[in-house]
């Protein structure tokens, strides 16, 4: 099954629009999935709301709490909180660059793919691409979908663009507090040669492929056993239970150069006041 676009939009640098879409990089169908299945009768098993002392209760009747105090809470209707969603916008906007290895590690969540939508746009795409590759710099800007807005960096994958979703500030622990009883004191001279050694001896350039997940294999293993044994218990369930065109980009250069003409003018501007 072909993937299916998260988000069609502009990804814009300046007065530049290119015409993308933005898939998924993560492979969900590759993991094991399970569903529970009630053992004596073979029948998926369900989840019901339920209120101690009231019972099963309608979705309709289900409000959002926040807690302010122990055992207070706000009560708000799903309504309310749908109606500051913010509309899904039709552009990226790439309004800040930074250098690729400024960014660290805890700051990435998730990976995406950013695709031309059509012929038309790849040369502005490939202008993008390598621009980023020529600086070693990665694009910073903000993207909704869903309803939420994402912090997001644009950086050159191979062929194309890799969109990465980024914490904001207020989504990461302080790190200090984490650390601060590690008692600051040098290494021993001897040991941290050693170690280095170790590591030198050890690197070597990154390959997924040479790293297995060891319980993915044995539990698909495990599986397969299972479904060529006619001894496995075996439980059906019935049908009931299963679960923008952007613009194209014409006159590229002649965008560019003015895009360059107005932030240099900005930038004197601003200068000279």
């Amino acid at each position: 099954m072909a993937p299916r676009a998260l988000w069609k939009g502009q990804l814009r640098l300046s007065l530049v629009s290119i015409p993308v879409e933005i898939y998924s990089a993560r492979n969900s169908g590759a993991r094991v999935s399970f569903r529970q299945i009630h053992g004596p009768s073979g029948k998926p098993v369900r989840y019901q709301k339920t209120v101690e002392g009231v019972g099963p209760v309608d979705s309709a009747d289900i409000l959002k709490g926040y807690e302010t105090d122990k055992g207070e809470y706000i009560l708000l209707d799903p309504d309310e909180i749908d109606a500051i969603k913010l509309d899904t916008k039709k552009t990226l906007e790439l309004v800040q660059f930074v250098e690729s290895s400024e960014i660290a590690p805890i700051w990435f969540d998730r990976p995406y793919y950013v695709v031309p939508t059509d012929e038309l746009a790849e040369d502005a795409y490939r202008v993008v691409r390598d621009a980023l590759r020529k600086t070693r710099k990665c694009g910073l800007g903000q993207l909704t979908m869903r309803g939420r807005e994402h912090l997001c960096a644009i950086r050159p994958c191979g062929d194309g663009l890799l969109m990465e979703t980024l914490h904001y500030k207020e989504d990461l622990r302080a790190a200090d507090p984490m650390f601060s009883g590690i008692a600051d004191a040098a290494s021993d001279d001897e040991l941290l040669e050693v170690a280095t050694q170790l590591i030198e001896k050890k690197t070597a350039p990154f390959d997924a492929t040479a790293f297995e997940d060891h319980y993915a294999s044995a539990l698909q293993d495990l599986i397969d056993r299972k479904r060529r044994s006619r001894k496995t218990p075996r439980a059906k369930a019935d049908d009931k239970d299963k679960g923008g065109e952007g613009e194209n980009v014409v006159d590229l250069m002649d965008a560019l150069k003015k895009s360059l003409k107005d932030s240099r003018g900005g930038a004197r501007r601003k200068k000279a006041s």
